[in-house]
């Protein structure tokens, strides 16, 4: 493929917008991202309080053109699609006239990308909403700017609801059946939709594939359900009509107005978009309805990913690495230790793993994380090897790192930047049904035997346990889940069942650690069990370099910190 020119590439798109502004209202706009340079249409310039048509320094000279109330918005929304979390863009806010009037403006654009699949240029169109005509061409429904005028002339909103309806998965129609077919399946819908209205209920286009429903005469819960499956009837029969041509299904989220305080119409939009994410999130093809728990757990987890993605940019601030200890069942000799990931806020606040890893994944934050932590746990092995020779640290890598990042080239290089030999390492992955449908997964995995780095299997004896993934991965350790462990020194049978395992696992000359072991009496009954390491509170909680190097009388050189 032959490689794009960027700045050809930005000044042939320049060139098409002006051309194109001479027949159409739009304010056309090409946004070099990788170049930090923008242009706008000559007509958006004689308009707006813009310092040209073409400018640098996008971020600083925006802040001249948009209204004070609105720059905050709209820099979230470009850092959104700056980090690669969303391609397309769309937001209601004011721009200064030359007058020094603010006008509401609507701006659309798309993100291309590079070669590298990095954001490259958006390409977009401004238009001020006082001139948009009343209904869209494609579905012939209102839009967002007519739901907006409507709403505006509502003092108190009264009871009733509104339905946030939007087309399963309509990317893929638009990718594999065109947008001409896409555009028909949204008159298709929308038709649906009207059919199905009832006195004090309308309905607006507000976004591509999404349509809200405004009802002003109240209904309960059962009522709106109802309305959703008469409107997923609906669709199924229209389906059926048309010989099954495209196969599609609808989300439906909803906000009650009493959940809402007043007629305002970004906060409808904010809270019913929320809640249409919900019922996609479920499953897609049902309804959800609003819950203010959910929404300020949802508002946490964006407060978090924003964090952490922050302290990523900013040298992993707030991140750190603690250590716990792996001992040997008989001797309680320090055998080595399992790096665990740590996280505290600005503000201060610890959050839970089980909170942060989660968004560390969704967000892919877990690629540069987890290399980080990769060559933090290797230096500490280096360090702990001074005083215990066959130390080995243990480090948890996610999915995500195995079949999206360059995992095992991360590990290699963390070797050779240690001088550590690679049995120095364990791979751990959390057991899970995922293992045995994964040949990227099976591939790294098989890459780190031939390498001679050790791989364990965690969290052995939950949900999906399976003793196939012991045949399919050859582990070198299996690690026997707390709770198993729990199930097992409370009940004769599950004991009976876990020392069966411990010896065929021995049989096949894999090693067993039982982890989670936090009092006397446990430590007790697991060296009954014939395990060959134990790990958990009764030794030790997980602790930082610092303190894991002082408990164990570690004296560390200077220049073995990376």
């Amino acid at each position: 493929m032959r490689k794009l020119d960027k700045s050809q590439g930005f000044d042939a798109f320049c060139a098409t917008a002006e051309q194109f502004a001479t027949c159409m209202d739009d304010n056309l706009f090409v946004y070099d991202i990788m170049n930090d340079a923008y242009f706008i249409t000559d007509s958006a310039t004689r308009r707006f309080s813009l310092p040209g048509s073409l400018f640098h320094d996008v971020t600083d000279n925006l802040r001249d053109v948009v209204h004070p109330d609105d720059y905050a918005m709209l820099q979230a929304d470009l850092q959104q699609l700056l980090n690669g979390e969303k391609s397309e863009h769309e937001l209601r806010y004011r721009w200064m006239g030359k007058d020094g009037t603010p006008i509401w403006i609507v701006c659309k654009g798309r993100v291309l990308q590079n070669e590298e699949g990095k954001p490259w240029l958006m390409l977009g169109c401004i238009n001020e909403i006082g001139q948009k005509q009343e209904a869209d061409n494609v579905s012939g429904l209102l839009g967002a700017s007519s739901l907006q005028e409507r709403l505006e002339q509502m003092q108190v909103l009264p009871d009733g609801y509104v339905m946030r309806v939007g087309i399963d998965d309509f990317r893929i129609i638009n990718e594999r059946l065109g947008v001409d077919y896409g555009d028909a399946v949204l008159r298709q819908v929308a038709q649906c939709i009207e059919r199905r209205m009832q006195p004090g209920q309308s309905v607006y286009r507000v976004i591509s594939d999404e349509f809200l429903i405004l009802d002003l005469m109240g209904g309960d819960s059962r009522e709106i359900r109802e309305l959703y499956e008469n409107l997923r009837q609906e669709v199924e029969q229209d389906i059926a009509r048309r010989n099954y041509e495209a196969v599609y299904t609808i989300s439906g989220g909803v906000v009650n107005m009493q959940d809402m305080g007043q007629a305002d119409y970004e906060e409808i939009m904010r809270l019913s978009e929320f809640a249409l994410g919900q019922a996609k999130r479920m499953g897609k093809n049902q309804v959800y309805l609003f819950a203010q728990e959910d929404y300020e757990a949802f508002l946490r987890s964006r407060a978090i990913s924003r964090s952490l993605r922050k302290a990523v940019s900013n040298d992993f601030e707030g991140m750190d690495l603690h250590f716990q200890p792996l001992v040997y069942t008989h001797s309680e000799e320090l055998y080595g230790a399992e790096a665990l990931l740590r996280y505290r806020m600005p503000d201060g606040e610890q959050i839970s793993p089980a909170e942060f890893i989660p968004i560390l994944e969704e967000s892919g934050l877990i690629l540069p994380v987890g290399k980080w932590i990769i060559r933090k746990a290797a230096d500490m092995c280096r360090a702990c090897r001074e005083k215990y020779p066959e130390f080995r640290v243990s480090i948890n890598l996610s999915y995500i790192q195995l079949t999206k990042g360059p995992v095992f080239a991360e590990v290699m290089e963390a070797l050779k930047e240690t001088g550590l030999p690679p049995d120095a390492l364990i791979m751990e992955l959390t057991e899970s049904g995922y293992l045995e449908n994964s040949v990227n997964v099976q591939t790294v995995w098989h890459k780190f035997k031939e390498a001679g780095i050790q791989i364990a299997l965690d969290d052995f004896g939950t949900g999906y346990s399976n003793l196939q993934n012991i045949g399919l991965f050859n582990p070198d350790i299996v690690k026997i889940d707390r709770s198993f462990t729990l199930r097992a020194l409370q009940h004769s049978y599950e004991r009976q069942l876990l020392s069966h395992i411990i010896n065929m696992v021995h049989s096949i000359n894999l090693r067993i650690v039982i982890e989670g072991v936090e009092e006397k009496e446990e430590q007790q009954q697991v060296l009954l069990l014939g395990s060959d390491f134990i790990q958990g509170y009764y030794y030790s909680r997980p602790c930082s370099r610092e303190a894991f190097l002082r408990k164990y009388r570690i004296e560390e050189a200077k220049e073995s910190r990376p």
